[in-house]
């Protein structure tokens, strides 16, 4: 790797000569840890010209840091960083903070805490990771998605990868969603319908922030997304918390006076219920009769392998209350952070007016290659894969649950990737977490999915997306044995 020298400039205060002052210019960089071992360093007569110096001196410099052991010299490839040069400090330098600015007092709004991350960041290398949300590199089909990519790079699509939509997105990509994903949840939607997302995430911010205001009441489900909760409450709306059953949200539990309802009718998050038909047309008929807006996030329809997935609320609408929200980012990868929202056009034009002037749109290059993705069969092909992946694993899972005695408390009756499992009574499950680690096991502890200061602690999502079925028994059983020693 190059260092670019737009990186090194000279201090006009600093003494001594212009030597002595490049030399503990680069010097200090590798001091710092801003200079890594076996990066390369500008040119001498790049250097110079950048600095306004003659060459010579910038030779010489470089010369002393060589004789210093700062750098070494690779012949004609030029001056790097030497493998031998001293180490920046361990400890972290301390940040000058501002003597003049209280910013108990400046801040306006607070954020924090924000979402806590269970996962380890190499969870990968775990042997049973039991965790939700993660892409399987061995059902993943990386080669369609590169040519998908490259493809999007091409000069054909140059207008799509450059453009400025302003708040606009890619037509090809609204297009398939229009005539192919949508209609496969029994939806149908104009352009001006749909608006693409930053992920499932963001299309629930952008409907709180137009939904809802400090004078209005917001209805979720509990347990339900942290992220969803931390969203409603920074929109300073009022909140009631609704407790979920096996059925997922009941609509007779709503209180009087909601403007909207946040629900996860498909695979209820976290316990993957799954909500009746008619359970489903209650809670329409309900919104039409209090005058309240749904908001149906229906994030992991496409994994239904048991059966064909329940109809969305919203083609069960037919009086224009539900919001649909979707993400690609659950079937595809986590870090493509691509959704979509679908809701009446007065609606939709507020959300992106919203959206342009937060972050204008999703790039144009990401909605290309999502939109070859789908279009040339990839995306179909993908599903089915994991589908019979999915499949297998879920019955070896329920296999391992009923031989470990462990209660199965909620599980999508279509599919999903994950199970919702009660533990004995008196179970920390966060406590059961970090022991297990010690194993090799990842599993998602239950209590942040709740509401308020004291949530029950013996819960806990343990999903199969990422964990290959031939690993799933011994994994349970490294669960049920840490259970019976006490682990937790």
């Amino acid at each position: 790797m190059s260092i670019s020298v737009e990186t090194f400039f000279l201090d006009p205060g600093a003494e001594g000569t212009l030597q002595a002052r490049i030399q503990q210019m680069v010097a200090q960089g590798i001091l710092a840890g801003r200079f890594r071992p076996g990066e390369r360093l500008p040119s001498s007569r790049m250097m110079a010209q950048h600095l306004g110096v003659s060459r010579i001196t910038v030779t010489l410099a470089y010369t002393e840091l060589v004789a210093d052991d700062y750098l070494t010299s690779r012949g004609r490839s030029g001056y790097y960083v030497s493998d031998n040069a001293p180490e920046p400090p361990a400890f972290t330098a301390q940040t000058v903070q501002s003597g003049t600015v209280d910013w108990a007092r400046a801040i306006g709004q607070r954020f924090t805490p924000g979402l806590s991350n269970d996962k380890p960041a190499d969870w990968a290398n775990y042997r049973y990771p039991f965790i939700y949300g993660q892409a399987d590199r061995t059902l993943f089909d990386a080669a369609n998605w590169r040519l998908c990519a490259l493809r999007a790079l091409g000069m054909r699509d140059f207008g799509a990868l450059t453009a400025d939509y302003y708040d606009g997105d890619d037509p090809q990509l609204v297009d398939f969603i229009s005539r192919q994903t949508l209609p496969r949840r029994g939806i149908l939607a104009n352009p001006d319908e749909i608006l693409i997302t930053m992920g499932a995430q963001n299309a629930l911010w952008l409907s709180a922030q137009v939904l809802l205001n400090s004078r209005r009441r917001a209805a979720i489900e509990d347990p339900c997304y942290p992220a969803l909760r931390n969203i409603l409450t920074q929109s300073r709306c009022h909140l009631s918390i609704v407790p979920v059953d096996r059925d997922g949200l009941p609509p007779e539990a709503l209180p009087r006076g909601i403007d909207v309802v946040f629900t996860t009718p498909s695979h209820q998050s976290p316990t993957a219920a799954t909500m009746p038909l008619d359970r489903r047309k209650a809670l329409i008929a309900r919104a039409e009769a209090e005058d309240f807006i749904i908001v149906e996030d229906d994030y992991e329809f496409e994994m239904s392998f048991l059966k064909a997935p329940s109809p969305s609320l919203k083609s069960l609408d037919p009086h224009g209350r539900v919001i649909h929200v979707g993400s690609f980012s659950k079937s595809l990868f986590p870090g493509l952070r691509l959704g979509y929202l679908v809701g009446p056009a007065p609606f939709i034009r507020e959300a992106r007016a919203l959206r342009a002037s937060v972050l204008r749109h999703p790039p144009g290059h990401i909605q290309r290659t999502v939109s070859y993705y789908l279009s040339l069969g990839h995306y179909d092909a993908l599903i089915r894969r994991m589908s019979r992946a999915y499949h297998e694993r879920r019955q070896v899972l329920d296999a391992a649950l009923q031989d470990c005695g462990l209660v199965v408390a909620g599980q999508g009756l279509s599919g999903g990737s994950s199970v919702w499992v009660k533990t004995p009574d008196g179970t920390d499950t966060a406590a059961l977490a970090l022991a297990l680690r010690a194993d090799g096991v990842l599993i998602e502890p239950g209590a942040r999915f709740f509401a308020g200061d004291a949530p029950p602690t013996e819960f806990m999502r343990l999903a199969y997306s990422s964990i290959p079925a031939a690993r799933i028994g011994e994994g349970m059983r490294l669960i049920a044995a840490a259970l019976a020693r006490g682990a937790a």
